[in-house]
């Protein structure tokens, strides 16, 4: 192949907000698989909150990405030539190949999916990691039950959405909390939620109170800081907390956290950070329960969608800004 590759790479760590200047747009020589391995033309990118933790070299759950590589992200495309006997060309796939319009992967880190029965690009959100991380979350470790009071964080976002969709299919009373009215409006008319509560807006905790009468029985955070702080003296007694992001305390000088614990201690609440990275063993019959809600309209999906590799580092922006709706994905061209 004559074509070349084009990559966004990370050209500096950031020093507060992260900007589009930390980022560059470089070409190369197509990559080659070797034995095992499968060289795919990636479609779509996904854009998610934990890459920005990643731009940092600090003590996190995965390395860093290093000073001129490729900046880390799933991608879903075709198959264009393969060196691994479960793949052949023009098989749709799943993998962690970056930010990037080639990539070659071992073929046991890649996943083959259906792009007929949903869009490829649903297997990057509701039907892939987002979907899944908020499937652990509710049903694992919330275990939300039927005529239980949930309360998502973030519930417009691409992890939010589909946890609150998934407690009201389980027959949950679902409040969600959002950024902006027009989120919430989202989060009610198109999502299902019964309510939305505007984080923005003046008075949250009255608010917050007026909105769930009868407490909280399961919360799946996604944002930390003061929304979270609030929420916490919502708690029932006994009720399940699951910590998946705190993406108000990144880039935030002086973040305001949780102030109380004493709430968690006297409703004997019980609370579990997760990275969904450490329940593999779930991914398969989450994927397959989710595709399938997805196919039957059960759960609906929201994409924000940027054209061409280049839009990738504003896009990204846009996602940690919370400009964004749904799941952030990048079409590649």
């Amino acid at each position: 192949m004559t074509e070349l590759n084009r990559q966004i790479t990370l050209l500096s760590r950031p020093a507060g907000r992260p900007c589009e200047a930390n980022f560059r747009l470089v070409e190369s020589p197509l990559p080659t698989p070797g034995q095992g391995q499968v060289l795919v033309r990636n479609h779509w990118l996904s854009l998610d909150p934990y890459m920005r933790g990643r731009m940092m070299d600090v003590r996190n759950y995965a390395p860093p990405v290093g000073i001129g590589e490729v900046m880390v992200g799933d991608t879903a495309g075709e198959v264009i030539l393969s060196h691994h006997p479960d793949f052949r060309p023009g098989d749709r796939v799943v993998g962690a190949l970056g930010w990037q319009r080639y990539g070659v992967a071992e073929g046991e880190a890649l996943r083959k999916v259906d792009a007929e029965r949903i869009p490829l690009s649903v297997h990057l959100g509701a039907a892939g990691m987002p979907g899944v991380t908020a499937y652990v979350g509710l049903t694992d470790l919330c275990a939300a039950k039927a005529g239980e009071t949930v309360v998502v964080t973030a519930a417009a976002g691409a992890v939010g959405s589909v946890a609150g969709q998934l407690a009201r299919l389980r027959g949950c009373t679902v409040v969600g909390v959002a950024g902006g009215a027009a989120k919430c409006r989202h989060v009610v008319e198109a999502l299902g939620f019964h309510d939305c509560v505007d984080y923005k807006a003046p008075e949250l905790r009255r608010r917050l109170k007026a909105a769930l009468p009868n407490g909280v029985d399961c919360l799946f955070d996604n944002v930390g800081g003061e929304v979270l702080d609030a929420l916490l003296g919502r708690l029932n007694p006994f009720s399940r907390v699951t910590l998946c992001g705190a993406i108000s305390e990144v880039d935030n000088p002086s973040p305001h956290g949780v102030r109380r614990l004493l709430p968690l201690i006297v409703n004997r609440v019980r609370v579990q950070g997760f990275i969904v990275g450490d329940h593999r063993a779930r991914w398969a019959a989450a994927i397959d329960e989710l595709s399938g809600h997805v196919a039957s309209g059960r759960i609906r999906c929201h994409e924000t969608v940027a054209e061409g590799l280049a839009a990738a580092p504003a896009a990204f922006l846009d996602l940690l800004a919370g400009r964004s709706l749904g799941k952030q994905l990048v079409r590649l061209e």
